[in-house]
């Protein structure tokens, strides 16, 4: 016979296999339609039912077990990031830096080896332990196909026994198929037959193992992370001790309910130097007798109230001067005083004088002055400021809106390009700035 394809599969054999296909086919179909029996072994059935099932568990168990490790390498990652987190915002100054550094170096060996030890004491041992369950589940399927091929060599060896006719050759050949039939299939039975309820018994020793692995590994885990945690926990407190005295003060952000700017206080600056605001300033009020005599005498007054200052200051001045007259009609010893009025000024500046430069400057101008420090803005009207920065000091719209330490104001270079208050004004931190003019 001609051989046919690589592997010297002739073309009798593969007529051979048709023919076996065609014959379980049909003692299948007849055995379905129960005319003729079929070989039952409910011993070897039951066997085979825990096969799968444990087949299935083994299955699942692997799935679980590698959808853990993914989220323990998940696991990982997060708290690997939050420690690089954690080193980013400790600063060297604090501390306790090195041992922040360290402890995030030894989660991060802690997490790898973790992992590592369940590969190696779990899935490993796991994925062979499903490896043998592929090679015994195609020998059932194979002892499968010789029980038929016995049962339809049995049939038809004893439809030639009752055969009418009989053949005594093809009887002695049809029994010798029989006796082949039946060997081969019991060795496969038999071997079967003492594997399956071994292996079936084995699972118990094996989820033991898995799962006390698992248990094991966890508890070592959790009891070094436990410890490198206590040491955080310890480092932190000792940062907090440290500048437990120490204050600093968060803004929080209004909400809608709340009005905007109510109870502000203002930030510390960098260099920290004290808080001041125009209502802890003092200016004396008294008037040199110079003063009332020099030409051109100004009156001095509060920052945090300069209309009401300047008023008073020019009353004071009046009711002195009218004492004057008044004592120089009834006694010529007194000097007359002669008391002449001007604008009110702040540092030699004339408040609301006309000169040409104030004609320059945003309505309602005040004074100047320079940013000390670089502020930043926590509100949307506030202004943002840099250490240089000019900014022109101008009246709030309304004065009860004004809160201790802050005043209004436009940078000098916004309102030299836009012209526009309405988009550049904002308040700033008083004490951030020096004034200068």
């Amino acid at each position: 016979m001609a051989e046919l394809g690589s592997k010297g599969v002739t073309a009798g054999k593969i007529a051979s296999n048709v023919q076996k296909k065609l014959t379980r086919a049909q003692e299948k179909v007849l055995q379905k339609l129960g005319k003729a029996d079929e070989t039952k072994d409910e011993q070897f059935e039951q066997c085979v039912q825990n096969f799968n099932k444990q087949l299935s568990e083994g299955t699942r168990l692997q799935k679980d077990l590698r959808t853990y490790l993914a989220s323990v390498k998940a696991m990982h990652e997060a708290s690997k990031k939050l420690t690089e987190c954690l080193q980013e915002v400790y600063e060297p100054d604090w501390p306790g830096r090195d041992d922040t550094n360290k402890i995030a170096e030894n989660n991060d060996l802690l997490w790898t080896d973790f992992h590592q030890k369940l590969v190696d004491q779990a899935l490993l041992t796991m994925d062979t332990y499903l490896g043998q369950f592929p090679d015994i589940k195609s020998r059932i399927a194979k002892r499968g196909r010789k029980l038929v091929d016995y049962d339809s060599a049995r049939h038809h060896f004893e439809a030639l026994q009752t055969a009418k006719k009989k053949d005594e050759t093809k009887i002695a050949k049809a029994e010798e198929e029989l006796v082949k039939a039946q060997k081969v299939f019991e060795e496969m039975n038999v071997d079967l037959q003492e594997e399956l309820p071994s292996l079936w018994n084995s699972r118990v020793g094996f989820y033991v193992n898995t799962f006390q692995s698992i248990a094991g590994l966890e508890e070592n885990f959790h009891k070094e992370m436990s410890k490198l945690n206590q040491n955080l926990h310890d480092v932190l407190l000792g940062l907090d001790k440290q500048y437990s005295g120490n204050a600093f003060p968060v803004k929080a952000q209004p909400s809608d309910s709340t009005p905007a700017k109510a109870n502000k206080s203002p930030s510390p600056p960098p260099d920290g130097s004290p808080i001041t605001s125009p209502e802890t300033k003092t200016v004396n009020h008294e008037l040199e007798p110079s003063t009332l005599e020099a030409p051109g005498a100004s009156i001095p007054k509060s920052p945090s109230q300069p209309a009401e200052a300047a008023h008073a200051g020019a009353e004071a001045a009046g009711s002195e001067a009218a004492a004057g007259a008044e004592a120089d009609s009834g006694s010529s010893s007194l000097p007359a005083v002669v008391v002449e009025t001007f604008p009110a000024t702040v540092n030699g500046t004339v408040e609301g004088g006309a000169s040409s430069e104030r004609a320059d400057m945003p309505p309602g101008f005040l004074f100047k002055v320079q940013a000390m420090h670089d502020y930043t803005a926590t509100d949307s009207d506030e202004l943002q400021l840099k250490a240089g920065d000019v900014v022109l000091v101008i009246p709030f719209e309304n004065p009860e809106e004004q809160d201790e330490g802050w005043l209004m104001g436009v940078k000098e270079s916004d309102w030299i390009q836009h012209k526009e208050l309405d988009q550049c004004r904002g308040v700033f931190p008083e004490n951030f700035t020096e004034r200068v003019q």
